[in-house]
C-alpha cells in the first residue's frame, strides 16, 4: 500500500503534524509510522556546502595563488553530527512504498533550502513532491496546508534564490576572508601583539553591519556639541501660567540673521539676553531699537539674567487654534519590530527574541515568526474572529476579547490599513492564534510577557484611535511672536489596552513624555481655560526666561534598533534612484539578522552590553573596518548589500535567472579579490589603528583580542585610506 511521507524541519514540529494527521502508529528512532503515513524530521540542516579542500587538497593551505576560488560544480556533504538522522530520512525518501513526499519544513527560503539539499543528497527520483505552506502550527492550519499543498516545482525560484544566497555568502566569505587575511592579517596580529594568526572575517552582510556600527561610533566621537539658547515667555491670563517659545519667524527683527541657531534659538547667550532686554525696554517706554546681539549694558544683562519683567508688560493673542488629533493603533508586529521592542522592554537580544517567538510558534500560540510583513492577508481577515474568540480564554485580556467578539469589532478590518495583500510576500504579521493557552504556564516569564505584548498589539488594531484635544496659541509682544501648544487625552481608544500588565507607566503617560518638547500635556481644567481664550485677548507677561540646551550626538545602536536599521538599510542610500529601486530591501533577512549580529559579537568585532543591549565596536572590530575600508570599501556600503538582497528577491520572483545572478556574483568576486591582491596598504594601516586605539583605555585588549575561524558576511565605510602625510 502506497504511503505519504511528511518531512518536517525538527522533531517537535513533526509531532504536531503527526497529531494533526492522527498518525498514531509505531514510533521508531527518527520517524513515526502508521498504516497510511510516515512522519520524519530533519534536525535543522542535515547537509552543508563542502569546504574548498574537498574540491582539491591544494585549497587547504591558504594562498593568494589559489584565489579566487570559483567552483564550476558545487559539492555538498552530510554534516557529521547528524549522519544518523540523514541516513534515516534518506532511506524513507527512497522507500518503494512511499509515492508522495510532503515537504513540511519551515515555510520560507531557509526551510526550502534545508529540504532541497536533503533531497539532492538522497537522490530522490520518481516521487510526487508537494510543498506544505502554513502560517501557524495549529491543527486546522496544518490540515489546510496539506490539503492545499502545491507541487514542489512551483517553489523552484525560491529554491534558486536560497541556493544563490548560500553560494554568495560562501564565495565572498572564502575569497575575501582569505585574501585579506593573507595580505593584512599579519599587520593586525603585530599591532595586537598576538602570536596567533589573525583571521580577517568578512562577508556579504556581516561586514556591512560592522561598518554601520563603527561609523556611528566615530560620528559620536567626532561630534561637537553646540549650545543654543531659547527665550521662553510666561504669560498669565487670569491666574493661568502659559509658557510660549519665541521664534524668529517672518516679521521678527531677528528673522534671517546669522546669530540664530535655528528659528527658535540663538547661538550665543548674549543674543538671547539682548532680545529680553530689548523687549523689556520697549515695554517700559524705551525706544532703544539699536540693542542687538552683544549691545546690552551690564545693567540690562543683569535684568535679563533675573529673567523678570514688570507685570505691566503685555502680550496679545494673535491666533488661537483648536483641533482634535487622532492617533491610530500601530501596525502589527513583524519580527524586526518585535525584536526592537523586546530589546527595549526586556533587555534581551534579537537572537533571544527569535528563540522565544519560535517557541511560541511551536506551542501553537502565535503565527510564523520569520516575517517582514506588518499586516494581515484578506483571507486571514475573514477568519480573524477565531483568533479573537480564542483569546477570551486568555485571562489578562479575556474581558476585552469578549467585548470585541460581542461588538463584532473585526467585521470591517479588511477595509483598514491592517489588511493589505500587496504588502505580504511569504507570510503575514505575527499574531496570536487564540490556541495553545494550556502551554502558557509552562513557559518562562519572559516568554509569557512576549506573548502578552503580541496579543495586545493584535487586539489594539480592532480599537478606535486615541483622541487628543489640542490648543495652540500665538502670542505677540512688541512684534515678536511666542508659540504655545497644549494637549489633553480625551478618549483613550486603543491606549486603554496597549499597556502591558507589567509596565510601570501607561502608554498614554509615555506618549505625553515623548511629545513634551512639542505639546505640553495638561489637565482638562487648564485646557478649558485655554479654550476660552480668543484672538486679540490681552495677556500679562510674567517672565522672560532663557532656556539653555545643546545639540546631541547620534545615539548608539542597541540590539533592537540595529535590527531595524538592517531592515531599513535602503533608507541609508543617498542616490534617490537607487534608493527607489531597492525600496523594501534591507540587509539580511528576518531569519538571519539576529544570527549575524550574534556572530559579530562572538568573533569580538562588536561588544554587546547585556544589561542595556547597547552595541559598540571593539578595537579589533575597528581595525578590521579600517582594513576593509582601505581595500574593498564596497563591502561596507549598505547599497551594495541591499542591492544583492534585491537581486535575490528578483530570482525568487522569477524576474531574473539563477545564471544571470551567478554571472554577476562571480564577476564581483573575481574583480574584488584581484583588487586586494594588487593592493599594498600595510604602510598606512598603523595610523588608522593608532587613531582607533586611543579610544580604548584598556590596552590589554590589544593582547587579549583574537579572531576566530572561518568567515561569512559583509559591509562599512568611513575615513579615506591615504598616505600618512595627507591624513588627519
Amino acid at each position: 500500500m502506497a504511503k505519504s511521507l511528511f518531512i518536517a524541519e525538527k522533531p517537535s514540529v513533526a509531532r504536531e503534524f503527526a497529531n494533526a494527521l492522527k498518525v498514531n502508529g509505531r514510533s521508531v528512532d527518527g520517524y513515526i509510522e502508521s498504516e497510511n503515513a510516515v512522519v520524519t524530521w530533519c534536525v535543522g540542516h542535515l547537509v552543508t556546502m563542502s569546504y574548498p579542500e574537498v574540491y582539491d587538497m591544494k585549497y587547504k593551505r591558504w594562498s593568494l595563488e589559489t584565489l579566487p576560488f570559483l567552483p564550476k560544480e558545487w559539492k555538498y556533504q552530510v554534516i557529521d553530527s547528524v549522519k544518523k538522522q540523514f541516513g534515516i530520512v534518506s532511506g524513507l525518501l527512497n522507500r518503494a512504498d512511499v509515492d508522495t513526499i510532503y515537504v513540511c519544513t519551515d515555510s520560507g527560503r531557509e526551510g526550502e533550502y534545508i529540504y532541497r539539499l536533503v533531497a539532492q543528497m538522497a537522490g530522490v527520483q520518481g516521487k510526487k513532491q508537494k510543498r506544505v505552506w502554513i502560517d501557524s502550527q495549529t491543527e486546522e492550519e496544518i490540515l489546510r496546508g496539506i490539503r492545499e499543498a502545491k507541487d514542489l516545482s512551483e517553489y523552484d525560484h525560491l529554491a534558486d534564490s536560497a541556493y544563490l544566497r548560500a553560494k554568495e555568502d560562501y564565495l565572498m566569505g572564502i575569497n575575501f576572508s582569505r585574501a585579506l587575511t593573507l595580505k593584512y592579517g599579519p599587520s593586525v596580529s603585530n599591532y595586537m601583539r598576538s602570536s596567533d594568526r589573525t583571521v580577517i572575517s568578512v562577508g556579504r552582510v556581516m561586514t556591512c553591519v560592522l561598518g554601520m556600527v563603527v561609523r556611528r561610533e566615530r560620528e559620536i566621537r567626532e561630534f561637537v556639541k553646540t549650545p543654543f539658547y531659547r527665550v521662553i515667555g510666561t504669560f498669565g491670563p487670569a491666574g493661568i501660567s502659559i509658557d510660549g517659545e519665541w521664534r524668529a519667524v517672518e516679521g521678527s527683527r531677528y528673522y534671517g540673521t546669522p546669530c540664530l541657531y535655528k528659528e527658535n534659538g540663538f547661538k550665543e547667550r548674549k543674543d538671547a539676553e539682548a532680545l529680553i532686554a530689548w523687549l523689556w525696554e520697549r515695554e517700559n517706554g524705551s525706544e532703544n531699537s539699536g540693542v542687538m546681539q552683544s549691545e546690552v549694558s551690564d545693567a540690562g544683562k543683569a535684568n535679563a539674567g533675573l529673567m523678570s519683567v514688570y507685570n505691566t508688560s503685555q502680550g496679545t493673542i494673535l491666533k488661537v487654534e483648536k483641533k482634535k488629533e487622532t492617533k491610530n493603533p500601530p501596525l502589527l508586529y513583524n519580527l524586526a519590530e518585535l525584536q526592537n521592542d523586546c530589546s527595549k522592554m526586556f533587555k534581551i537580544s534579537p537572537d533571544q527574541t527569535l528563540k522565544v517567538v519560535q517557541e511560541l510558534y511551536e506551542r501553537k500560540l502565535v503565527t510564523y515568526p520569520r516575517t517582514d510583513a506588518r499586516v494581515l492577508s484578506t483571507a486571514v481577515a475573514k477568519e480573524i474572529s477565531k483568533n479573537i474568540g480564542g483569546l477570551t480564554h486568555y485571562e489578562p485580556l479575556a474581558a476585552f476579547a469578549s467585548e470585541a467578539m460581542q461588538a463584532g469589532l473585526w467585521k470591517n478590518i479588511a477595509k483598514t490599513r491592517y489588511v493589505n495583500d500587496k504588502q505580504i510576500t511569504d507570510h503575514y504579521a505575527i499574531i496570536p492564534t487564540g490556541q495553545g493557552m494550556n502551554a502558557l504556564n509552562g513557559l518562562s516569564l519572559t516568554s509569557q510577557r512576549v506573548y502578552e505584548t503580541i496579543v495586545r498589539r493584535f487586539l489594539c488594531v480592532f480599537c478606535p484611535p486615541a483622541v487628543y484635544q489640542k490648543v495652540s496659541l500665538t502670542t505677540e509682544m512688541q512684534g515678536e511672536k511666542f508659540f504655545s501648544s497644549f494637549k489633553v487625552l480625551q478618549e483613550e481608544g486603543y491606549l486603554k489596552y496597549a499597556t502591558n500588565s507589567f509596565a510601570k507607566k501607561s502608554l498614554a503617560e509615555k506618549d505625553a513624555e515623548k511629545n513634551e518638547d512639542e505639546d505640553v500635556s495638561c489637565d482638562s481644567q487648564l485646557l478649558n481655560a485655554l479654550q476660552a481664550l480668543k484672538k486679540n485677548d490681552i495677556l500679562t507677561v510674567d517672565a522672560l526666561n532663557i532656556k539653555e540646551g545643546e545639540t546631541s550626538p547620534p545615539k548608539r545602536y542597541n540590539s533592537g534598533s540595529m535590527i531595524l536599521a538592517m531592515e531599513n538599510a535602503g533608507q541609508l542610500i543617498e542616490d534617490e534612484e537607487l534608493r527607489a529601486q531597492i525600496k523594501g530591501s534591507g540587509i539580511g533577512t528576518s531569519a538571519t539578522r539576529a544570527e549575524i549580529l550574534k556572530k559579530l559579537v562572538s568573533i569580538k568585532y562588536l561588544s554587546l552590553n547585556k544589561k542595556t543591549q547597547v552595541i559598540t565596536p571593539t578595537l579589533l572590530g575597528e581595525m578590521i573596518f579600517d582594513v576593509v575600508n582601505c581595500s574593498i570599501r564596497q563591502l561596507l556600503n549598505p547599497e551594495l548589500t541591499a542591492s544583492w538582497e534585491k537581486g535575490l528577491n528578483y530570482v525568487a520572483e522569477g524576474s531574473i535567472t539563477e545564471q544571470e545572478y551567478m554571472d554577476k556574483l562571480e564577476h564581483f568576486v573575481r574583480l574584488r579579490t584581484r583588487q586586494v591582491e594588487d593592493s599594498n596598504i600595510q604602510p598606512y594601516l598603523r595610523q588608522f589603528f593608532d587613531a582607533a586605539a586611543v579610544n580604548y583605555k584598556d590596552s590589554s585588549e590589544k593582547n587579549s583580542a583574537k579572531t576566530t575561524g572561518r568567515s561569512t558576511s559583509a559591509a562599512g565605510r568611513s575615513r579615506t585610506c591615504r598616505k600618512p602625510s595627507a591624513s588627519k
